[in-house]
């Protein structure tokens, strides 16, 4: 079991075919891109998978697929989170948690509940999984915003929470959380653009989206940081800070999905309610990426 999680995780997509079937000779080319380009970890079923589209029999196939695929070069994290307490406490006791490190359970959203009901959401899921837990905290998704007090506390208990994901994209909180932690808790950021100076400022790793598409060059970028070369660090944040910028210009995944689509990865092809980037933003990116990589 992988206690800690820490360097470059990636929040894989999920690759759909035009009958709008999951394309899983895609996912495994990307599965591949990602494991040879030298990342940390693997996140599936996560946000940028569109897993709130898929059904219940098709997550089971993504997980075995990736499982099967991944085959313990990596570690796994499965995505696990929801707004009814109760039925995601089921949900886990009902999960096949065989060759799964961890889950990342994102923060109740729609209900917005207040610091309390949040942390007895956490504590009952904490109480049930036979894994190591990542807290998401993504407030402009769930309208709920997890505070640094709350992280703490939940960490303090319960010693398989390892760490959160923080998108909050307010760093008082992020120093706030880092400054009182202890040694085993990390924090990871949760938004690729902030990746650099939350690093710098103790930050242990990153969930990442663009990274999908260029894994070898965001991990560089993160592994300096852990080494505390920030100069390399730095430049390499600056050469892909463009790209990350585009890539969430017009909505997660879409901005992803058009660049791997246009690195022949997997097909730009959304389900609804998400659709793809815009004419102008996918001939944006495309652009981008020969100038970043001449060779695609």
């Amino acid at each position: 079991m992988h206690k800690n999680f820490q360097g470059t995780g990636v929040a894989i997509v999920t690759p759909f075919l035009q009958n709008g079937n999951i394309d899983f000779d895609a996912l495994g080319r990307l599965l591949e891109h990602i494991i040879t380009g030298g990342v940390d970890f693997v996140v599936a079923l996560g946000t940028t998978s569109e897993a709130v589209t898929l059904s219940t029999r098709e997550k089971n196939e993504v997980m075995a697929f990736v499982k099967e695929k991944v085959n313990g070069r990596l570690p796994i994290v499965m995505g696990l989170g929801g707004n009814n307490t109760a039925a995601l406490v089921e949900q886990i006791k009902s999960t096949d948690f065989n060759g799964i490190d961890g889950i990342l359970s994102v923060a109740p959203y729609y209900n917005k509940p207040n610091q309390r009901g949040l942390y007895e959401h956490f504590n009952q899921i904490a109480t049930a999984s036979p894994v190591p837990i990542i807290l998401y905290n993504v407030p402009g998704r769930t309208s709920s915003n997890i505070q640094a007090k709350t992280v703490l506390k939940l960490a303090g208990k319960h010693t398989n929470i390892v760490a959160v994901k923080e998108a909050s994209g307010d760093l008082n909180q992020v120093m706030e959380i880092i400054n009182n932690k202890t040694d085993d808790f990390n924090v990871l950021s949760g938004d690729d653009a902030l990746t650099f100076p939350m690093m710098t400022l103790g930050a242990k790793g990153v969930i990442s989206v663009v990274a999908n598409a260029f894994p070898a060059e965001f991990s560089q970028m993160v592994n300096h940081l852990l080494e505390e070369k920030i100069g390399s660090a730095r430049t390499l944040h600056y050469s892909l800070l463009e790209i990350i910028n585009q890539l969430f210009a017009d909505g997660n995944p879409a901005g992803i999905k058009a660049a791997l689509s246009h690195m022949g990865i997997c097909g730009n092809i959304l389900r609804l309610p998400m659709v793809s980037v815009d004419e102008m933003l996918f001939q944006k990116l495309k652009d981008s990426i020969a100038a970043y990589r001449p060779s695609l």
